[in-house]
C-alpha cells in the first residue's frame, strides 16, 4: 500500500519502493545470504514482510516519529529489514560500525539518544551492556545471534525471534497501524543519522531525509551516478563494506530498492576475496584500499608463479598497457583495434585473471570515499575493468560527480551529475556543492551545521579541488591536510601518499611537513605481501615489528620512495622516513572506523619518530641530495 500525504501526493520512501516490488514481483529474488555454507534466496515478498514485522515490533515498543533505532552489526539481511522497518514507522536509523569499541558505542548511542539497539552477537551485546547505564534513552537491546547471549539475564535484552513475534502479534491486533503511521510520512522526515568518520574530533550525526535519499537514489540509478551504465534488476551486487557508511548504504540498500539489483551479503569483510569469486558481481563498488589489495594480490601471486605463467602475464599485461592507453585516449571506450587485442588477451590471460579475483562478470566498477592512485586505476584498465572514480560525501548523500563512459579522465572524479551545482571558492579553492541531496544538518549541532551549509544552500565540503579542461573535477586534498612548508610551498600529501601506496608492499604512508623545512613520511608495510617477498628472499622474521625493522625491508621501502621522488619536484621529495612497527588499528585510535588515518592522533603517538627525522643529521652517502631517503631503525 502506498503512503499518501494529506495533500494527496505520494510520499516516496525506500520502504514503499520495496512494497511496490513485492506487489509486482513477489517471488523475484531481492537478496541472498549464506547459511550453513549455502546461498539462500530472500524474495521481495519476504523482504517486505520482514519490514512489516520490524515496523510493527517497533510500534509495539512505543517508537514514535523521530525516535532513533541503532544497528550494530555486520552486513546481513536483518540490517536492511531494520533500516526500512524503522523508516516505515517514521523512525531514524543510526548505524554503528562493527569495529566500534565500547567507548565509541557509548558516544554514538548517547549522542543519538537511540531507544532501541539491534546488536548482532555476543561481542556487540557485551559492548552495549558495558555502557547502557550511561545511555539513558536506551530501552531495548535486540540480539540477532543467541550464542553466548541467551544465558544472560538482563531486563533490556530480547532475541530477534521474540522481537519479530512481537511484531506479528501487533500486526494481528492492529493490522492498519503501520499504514496509518506511513500515511503521515513527509519528504523532510529524517530517515537516518550517518555519523562522520571523526578524523579531527567527535563524530557528528549527519541527518538525511526522505527527499535527500530519493534524489540521490534517482541520480545513482536513473542517472548512472554510481555505475554507468545504470544498474537494473538483472544486476548482482556484493555487500561487504559497513552499511553505516553512506557509500555502502547507497550501493546496497538504495540501489537494491530502486533498481531491483540482487544483493549478496559477504560472510564478513575478511571473506570478500572468496565471496567475490563465488558471486562474480556485475556491479562492484570498492574503496581505494580494496582496489589496492586486489592489485597487490595479483602482483604477489604472479611473482611466485612459474616462469611460463610469469612470461604469459608479462606479455599480456604489456599488451594491456597499450589497450589501456587506447581506451583512455578514447574517454574509456574501446577502439576497434583495442577490442581486437583485448579479445585475444581475454583467451590467454584476462578472463582467468578476472575470474580469479571475482571480476569476470563486472560490467561497471566504481571507486570513491578516498583518493586513489592513478596507477591502481590504470592496472585494472589493463585487464579490461574500467573503474569509474566518483565523488560525494555523507553530507550530500554521496552525490556530486562521476566519470562517464566515453568521457573518463584518469585522475579526476568526473563531471557533476544532472541537477548538481558545483563551484570552487575563489580564495581557497574549496569545493562547494548544492542540490536536493544536501543534508538537513548535524544532529544537535546547529553551529557545525551553519559552518558547513550556508544560507544560500551551498555545502562546504572541506575538499580543495580544481577543474581539468573546464569539465572534470580533480580533488587536490582536504583543506586541513594541505601542507605548507617552512618555505611557503603548498603541497598535497595525499598525492604523494597514494603514489607510495600504489606499491603492493606499502599499507600506510603518512607524509608530514607542515611548517617544516622538508617532507618526511611514516611508513607501514603490507604484512602479507612483504612477508611473501621476505620468504622468497629467504629473509627470516618472526613478528610484524621484526619484519618492519629488517635491513632488507628498509632498503625495499627506500627504493619505493626514491622512485616516487624521481617523479616529483624537489620541494615534494620525501627526504627521510621511519617505519611504523605496528599495524595501525581502529581500537587503538590510529584509524577511524572507515580506516582513515587520524593524523592528529598519529602526530602524538609517533611524535618522537617525527621529531627524530627533523632533529637527526643522518644521511645516505653520495647521490643527488634532492632525492635522498634516509633509512632508520628508530622504533615506534
Amino acid at each position: 500500500m502506498t503512503a499518501i500525504a494529506e495533500s494527496g501526493v505520494r510520499t516516496w520512501t525506500l520502504a514503499n519502493e520495496v512494497r511496490g516490488r513485492a506487489a509486482t514481483q513477489p517471488d523475484g529474488v531481492a537478496m541472498r545470504a549464506k547459511r550453513l555454507g549455502i546461498w539462500r534466496d530472500i524474495s521481495w515478498s519476504d523482504y517486505a514482510d520482514n519490514i512489516s514485522l520490524v515496523g510493527h515490533a517497533l510500534l509495539s515498543l512505543g517508537i514514535e516519529p523521530g525516535d532513533r533505532v541503532a544497528i550494530h552489526s555486520e552486513n546481513r539481511p536483518e540490517w536492511l529489514f531494520t533500516d526500512l522497518g524503522t523508516i516505515a514507522v517514521r523512525g531514524i536509523t543510526v548505524g554503528l560500525y562493527p569495529t566500534n569499541p565500547a567507548p565509541e558505542v557509548e558516544y554514538l548511542l548517547a549522542d543519538s539518544g537511540s531507544r532501541v539497539l539491534i546488536a548482532e552477537d555476543q561481542e556487540q551485546v557485551d559492548k552495549a551492556l558495558a555502557v547502557e547505564a550511561r545511555c539513558p534513552a536506551l530501552e531495548c537491546i535486540v540480539y540477532l545471534e543467541s550464542r553466548g547471549v541467551a544465558g544472560i539475564d538482563h531486563p533490556k535484552l530480547m532475541s530477534w525471534e521474540d522481537f519479530l513475534a512481537r511484531g506479528a502479534a501487533h500486526r494481528e491486533a492492529f493490522p492498519d497501524a503501520l499504514d496509518r503511521r506511513a500515511a503521515e510520512t513527509q519528504p523532510d522526515d529524517v530517515v537516518t543519522l550517518v555519523y562522520t568518520s571523526g578524523t579531527t574530533g567527535p563524530p557528528k550525526g549527519a541527518m538525511l531525509t526522505n527527499a535527500n535519499v530519493e534524489f540521490a537514489s534517482n541520480v545513482i540509478v536513473s542517472g548512472g551516478g554510481l555505475y554507468e551504465p545504470p544498474p537494473n534488476a538483472s544486476d548482482v551486487i556484493l555487500s561487504y563494506l559497513p552499511l553505516c557508511h553512506v557509500a555502502e548504504r547507497a550501493v546496497t540498500t538504495w540501489t537494491n530498492a530502486v533498481s531491483g539489483a540482487v544483493v549478496h551479503f559477504a560472510e564478513s569483510i575478511d571473506t570478500v576475496v572468496v565471496n567475490l569469486r563465488e558471486v562474480q558481481p556485475t556491479l562492484f563498488f570498492a574503496v581505494p584500499r580494496i582496489w589496492e589489495k586486489l592489485k597487490a594480490a595479483v602482483e604477489v601471486r604472479m611473482a611466485a608463479a612459474s616462469r611460463i605463467k610469469r612470461l604469459n602475464y608479462g606479455i599480456w599485461m604489456k599488451v594491456g598497457n597499450g589497450i589501456a592507453q587506447s581506451m583512455l585516449a578514447n574517454g574509456g571506450r574501446h577502439t576497434v583495434w583495442s577490442r581486437i587485442r583485448y579479445g585475444v588477451g581475454y583467451v590467454f590471460l584476462y578472463r582467468a585473471l578476472r575470474d580469479r579475483i571475482g571480476l569476470r562478470k563486472v560490467r561497471a566498477a566504481a571507486s570513491a570515499a578516498a583518493p586513489i592512485a592513478p596507477e591502481v586505476l590504470y592496472f585494472f584498465f589493463m585487464m579490461g575493468v574500467p573503474i569509474n572514480e566518483l565523488y560525494g560525501m555523507t553530507e550530500n548523500s554521496a552525490v556530486a560527480t562521476s566519470n562517464r563512459q566515453g568521457r573518463i579522465k584518469l585522475g579526476t572524479v568526473g563531471e557533476p551529475h544532472p541537477g548538481v551545482e558545483i563551484r570552487l571558492d575563489e580564495r581557497t579553492g574549496e569545493i562547494l556543492t548544492r542540490h536536493p541531496g544536501s543534508f538537513a544538518g548535524y544532529w544537535n549541532r546547529p553551529d557545525a551545521t551553519a559552518e558547513t551549509l550556508d544560507a544560500e544552500g551551498w555545502l562546504h565540503t572541506g575538499d580543495v579541488g580544481e577543474w581539468v579542461d573546464g569539465t572534470h573535477l580533480k580533488i587536490v586534498d582536504r583543506i586541513k591536510d594541505i601542507i605548507i612548508t617552512a618555505g611557503g610551498k603548498n603541497i598535497s600529501p595525499s598525492e604523494l601518499e597514494n603514489a607510495i601506496k600504489a606499491s603492493p608492499f606499502i599499507r600506510e604512508a603518512i607524509v608530514i611537513g607542515d611548517q617544516r623545512p622538508y617532507l618526511v613520511a611514516l611508513i607501514g608495510i603490507e604484512e602479507d605481501t612483504v612477508g611473501q617477498w621476505a620468504k622468497a628472499k629467504r629473509i627470516p622474521y618472526t613478528t610484524y615489528r621484526d619484519l618492519s625493522e629488517r635491513e632488507e625491508v628498509l632498503r625495499l621501502v627506500q627504493g619505493i620512495i626514491a622512485k616516487v621522488n624521481e617523479g616529483t619536484a624537489r620541494v615534494e621529495n620525501i627526504r627521510k622516513f621511519r617505519m611504523i612497527t605496528k599495524a595501525l588499528d581502529h581500537e587503538d585510535g590510529d584509524l577511524t572506523a572507515t580506516q582513515k588515518v587520524k593524523r592528529s592522533a598519529l602526530m602524538v603517538t609517533f611524535g618522537p619518530l617525527i621529531d627524530d627525522m627533523y632533529d637527526g643529521t643522518d644521511r645516505l652517502a653520495g647521490g643527488d641530495q634532492s632525492n635522498v631517503v634516509v633509512v632508520s631503525r628508530v622504533e615506534a
